[in-house]
Formats: structure tokens, sequence, C-alpha cells
């Protein structure tokens, strides 16, 4: 949103895809089929990727598209080999997990209205976090780069590491099952 004139048309792109999400979770609710459903979460994390592209967070788009899109895909389709293709009907109504859930969301909203406005210069965060990301206390000329590779390094470590231990879980499954349809 950082283009002069660019503003309207971004929020109006930003809020169509947006709906396309919302429209997306909604026929994720209704799928019984569980390909459909990992073939339709990869499309929501790409119309996220989308969203935060035009946001500017590129960054953060590439990992949203690689990850969110890409191997979570690819591991839940390994997964899915594993199972049965169609989800199983429940005996009875969810109505505790829909209850928890609406709960949730209606806590989450409230605490939103809580936060400053949406690029706010006098909000918390740029009086406080921003001017020393801004300082560059590591000598990392690119500021983005500064805080990826030095404020949150651990934190993409353990990123990777739960992406990699599922990665291993997966292969270690569909080994097993080959070896047990080998033996029969």
């Amino acid at each position: 949103m950082g283009r002069p004139g660019g503003g309207i048309i971004e929020t109006i792109i930003i809020n169509v895809l947006l709906v396309f999400m919302v429209l997306l979770v909604l026929a994720l609710i209704r799928t019984r089929n569980l390909f459909a459903v990992i073939v339709l979460s990869g499309l929501y994390s790409f119309l996220m990727a989308t969203v935060l592209v035009a946001l500017d967070a590129v960054d953060v788009a590439m990992t949203e598209a690689a990850v969110g899109a890409g191997v979570s895909t690819v591991l839940l389709l390994g997964a899915l080999n594993l199972c049965k293709s169609e989800e199983a009907k429940t005996a009875k109504r969810p109505w505790l997990p829909l209850a928890l859930s609406a709960t949730t969301g209606v806590l989450l909203i409230y605490g939103a209205m809580g936060l400053p406005d949406f690029a706010d210069p006098q909000a918390p965060i740029h009086q406080h976090v921003a001017p020393r990301y801004l300082q560059n206390e590591v000598d990392i000329p690119n500021v983005v780069t500064a805080v990826l590779a030095s404020f949150r390094g651990y934190d993409t470590l353990g990123e990777t590491t739960v992406v990699f231990t599922a990665g291993a879980g997966i292969i270690a499954l569909l080994r097993r099952r080959k070896r047990d349809t080998d033996a029969k």
C-alpha cells in the first residue's frame, strides 16, 4: 500500500481476495473428500500469499506459498495415501467444537478491537520496537534481512525443524506401509 494512487485499488483487490478466502473456508467446511480438502487448503494458502504480496510482505508471501501450499500439500497428500479418502461421518453433532471455535473467534475479534489503527505512526510498535530495528544493531544493511536472520533466527529454525520432522514421519509411515504390503 505504499504506492501513491494505488490505495483504493489495492484495498479492493485485498477485499476480493479475502472474500474468495471466506468462500474457500465455507467449501472446506462442507467437503468430505479429503483429497478435495487438501487441494482447497493449498488454494487457500496461495490466496493468503497473494494477500501478503498486496500488503507488500513479499518475504512472508514466499514462505506462505512454499510452506503453506507447497510442502504442507505434499506432506498431506503423503498422509492421505495412508488412510481413506473420505472423512468418517460423525455419529453426533459437534456442538462443543463449534461453540469453542465461535468463542475463540469472538475473543479474537474483541482483542483486535483494542489494537491501534493499521499503519498508525503513533502505534506503540513504531515508538519502541521499530526504532531498534532501524538502528540496525547487527550490521546488516537490509532491515528485513536483519529481522529475519538475527531476531527471528530461532523461530525460523523451529519452523524448519517442525516441517522436517513431519516429512520424516510421513516417509517413515510410507516405508512401513510398503513393507507391510510386500510381506503379504
